[in-house]
């Protein structure tokens, strides 16, 4: 079976979270808009997310801002590993609804990790499909064209139940435009040509696909199962 790219992380882990209640951890929860960790803060705690929305974004040292990916309910997030890389001190992770979460200690996952072949395997899966999405997102959506990006942003966030709840009913025209690296002016004009096009609708921020195979038609074949092509 091959896997299309998905921006949101959601259920990974859903099949241990009895484990994860049952070992030592910390319950937490984030309002709308607060950090999972503080600008600044070490990269040092795992949170498996139970309810909830969070985005993870990256800060260029020019000051702009690139959304990688999103986490929902069901997964862990960061990513548990040994070591420790440069680039993740431009991370922040943000809830975009109310978050309740278990919280553990790097130390604290790695005994969870080394105990559980079953956890080890949903670790590797999940780092090769966040892998999957990197590779898809920057090597290939970057020589689309602003309006395939766009397309090929609102096609896979259909074919998540969080997308289609969460997502398509409250990102911003500008969040749109810091997932897929453009301006916000391209992605109003391609908004506006779907629009002109019957293929969807907007109402505030909520988006309605109402024409799905006509805009599967107008996505780059990367972003499709393979049965669609």
């Amino acid at each position: 079976m091959e896997w299309t790219p998905k921006y949101i992380f959601a259920d990974d882990f859903r099949s241990l979270e009895g484990y994860f209640a049952a070992a030592p951890h910390k319950d937490v929860s984030f309002r709308k808009g607060d950090y999972l960790w503080e600008p600044g803060e070490p990269f040092d705690r795992i949170h498996y997310i139970r309810s909830g929305v969070v985005e993870n974004y990256l800060i260029h040292e020019n000051g702009h801002r690139k959304i990688l990916s999103f986490h929902a309910g069901g997964t862990i997030f960061p990513g548990f590993h040994y070591l420790h890389y440069k680039i993740e001190e431009s991370l922040l992770s943000r809830a975009m609804t109310h978050v309740q979460a278990y919280e553990f200690t790097q130390a604290q996952f790695a005994q969870l990790f080394e105990a559980n072949p079953a956890l080890v395997r949903r670790v590797i899966d999940w780092f090769s499909s966040y892998t999957n999405l990197l590779i898809y997102d920057g090597a290939h959506q970057e020589y689309n064209s602003s309006f395939v990006r766009l397309c090929n942003l609102l096609y896979l966030l259909k074919l998540s139940e969080v997308g289609r709840r969460n997502m398509l009913q409250d990102l911003t025209q500008e969040e749109l435009a810091d997932t897929l690296g453009v301006s916000l002016i391209n992605v109003s004009r391609g908004l506006t040509q779907l629009r002109h096009l019957g293929i969807i609708e907007t109402k505030r921020k909520t988006i309605t696909i109402l024409e799905p195979e006509r805009l599967m038609q107008l996505c780059s074949g990367e972003t499709l199962p393979q049965a669609s092509l």
